[in-house]
This record gives structure tokens, C-alpha cells and sequence, in this order.
């Protein structure tokens, strides 16, 4: 790999695992976008932006565990020290992590303090953390309509929803609440996963019934996850500085080793 210096404008190759999607959000310079965490090959995290999806080629519509290689430079807007500006013509799938192996992968990356994380200057995490409950709340007006726009826009695109996407075709009229405790205390997230989101989409399209599925999310969710095992792929907020939010929602074993990657 090469090395330009910090802040450099050259772009460099590399590849990684991707992690999270986060649910796809209007971006006034980008149009509709979608944040990425990935752990590159060196163990490392990553936050790749901006993709839109509906740029992407049906070759280049990567999922949760899929294998990357791509361009990228030093970001100047978003000074976090994982974020990356990525070409995203340069995207290519390269392969996926077996399913066996995902997770001694998850279990080298899980931590149990985000305060920790934040003042090593992190911005991105695994949370291996006690879940305490797991709720919904009904979205609000303002902001059901300003999705329902991202994805009206995104449904014009006849290559978008290629079929085997995990992609929401509406906006979701919920938002999913955990309360969970780690080394720091107990605390309160918001689950921004578009695949958490597309799940509770598809169940009530399934069961025909709106109450039905968010009775399958609670159980699924906040309780099968929670006693099978699961982590959170926790995130900061770009402008709020020092408030990590709940990106992902991943099924792990109970991770016994907390060491760092």
C-alpha cells in the first residue's frame, strides 16, 4: 500500500470488510448517501463516504461482510480519523468472510468502553455490552417525510433495487431504542442499521400486520439476540461531538476475549 502523508489529496488503493450501512440519509452535496464502517486488512476501521448506491453498478451493491477493494484520499470535511473519501467507481467486490470466521473477527475488534474509544481519539467501534431493553418509538412526521423524499428519489432508479438487496423500498415509520450498559454505565441508542430497518419492513409485509412485526422485532431483537449473543457497531456523530450512536445491530457468541485489534 502507499503512504501519502496525512491530509495528502493523492489516492491510495486498499481493501476491507464491510460492517455497518447506515441507513441511507439526504446529504445536500452528495444527494442520497449512505455511511459505511469497515475493518481493512490491517485490522483497522474505516468509515468510507460518500456512496450512493444508486451510482453503483449491480457488480459494485456490496452487503455486511463482503470483501472491498477501493480508491480513496484523506477526507478534509470530516476530520474523524477513519473517515475516508472514496472513489466509489473504483469499488470492486473481491469476496466475503465466511461465516465460521466472523466471529473471532468480531470478538479481536470488541471493546467495552466507548469513553475509552473516544479519548484514544476512536470513532468507531464493536460494543460488547450488556442489553438491557429494546423498544420503538413511531417515527416522527417531519422526519417519516423527509425519508419518504430519499427513498422516492431512489425508487426512480430502475438498477437500484436489484433483487437480493437488503434495501428498504420505503421509509421505515419506527425508530428502534436500545438501553445498554458497558464499563461506562448505562446508556441510550437510537439503531440507525438499514438492515434493522429493512427487517421490520419485510416482516410486516410478511405477517400483514404492523403490530405483529414489532411484537417479532421486540423478540427478536431484545431477546434472542441479546441471550444468543450479539454486539453493537457503535459510531459518532459527526457534528455532536463525543455521542456515539447504534449503527449496526450484529449476531456474535458472547465474546469471552476483549483484546483490541
Amino acid at each position: 500500500m502507499s503512504s501519502a502523508p496525512e491530509g495528502s489529496h493523492e489516492h491510495k488503493d486498499d481493501e476491507a470488510f464491510i460492517i455497518v450501512k447506515a441507513a441511507p440519509r439526504a446529504s445536500q452535496s452528495h444527494g442520497e448517501t449512505v455511511c459505511i464502517a469497515a475493518i481493512d486488512m490491517n485490522g483497522k476501521w474505516v468509515r468510507l463516504y460518500p456512496v450512493s448506491f444508486r451510482h453503483l453498478a449491480d457488480g459494485q451493491k456490496f452487503g455486511r461482510w463482503d470483501r472491498i477493494s477501493y480508491r480513496w484520499r484523506k477526507a478534509t470535511s470530516d476530520q474523524r480519523v477513519e473517515s475516508r473519501r472514496v472513489d466509489q467507481d473504483s469499488i470492486e467486490i473481491k469476496g466475503k468472510l465466511k461465516e465460521g470466521e466472523r466471529h473471532s473477527f468480531l470478538s479481536r475488534a470488541a471493546v467495552s468502553s466507548l469513553k475509552a474509544e473516544w479519548d484514544q481519539g476512536r470513532s468507531l467501534a464493536i460494543l460488547n455490552c450488556e442489553i438491557i431493553d429494546f423498544w420503538h418509538e413511531p417515527q416522527t412526521a417531519e422526519e417519516l417525510k423527509r425519508q419518504e423524499d430519499v427513498y422516492d428519489n431512489m425508487r426512480r432508479q430502475n438498477d437500484f433495487f436489484s433483487k437480493g438487496n437488503l434495501i428498504p423500498r420505503e421509509a421505515c415509520p419506527h425508530v428502534f431504542k436500545y438501553r445498554y450498559r458497558d464499563a461506562d454505565g448505562i446508556h441510550i441508542g437510537t439503531c440507525q442499521d438499514w438492515e434493522t430497518e429493512a427487517t421490520f419492513l419485510h416482516r410486516r409485509r410478511d405477517l400483514g400486520s404492523e403490530a405483529a412485526a414489532l411484537d417479532w422485532m421486540v423478540e427478536k431483537f431484545g431477546v434472542e439476540f441479546p441471550r444468543k449473543g450479539m454486539v453493537l457497531a457503535m459510531g459518532t456523530h459527526r457534528r455532536w461531538e463525543g455521542q456515539w450512536l447504534i449503527n449496526g445491530v450484529l449476531r456474535a457468541n458472547p465474546v469471552t476475549q476483549m483484546t483490541m485489534l
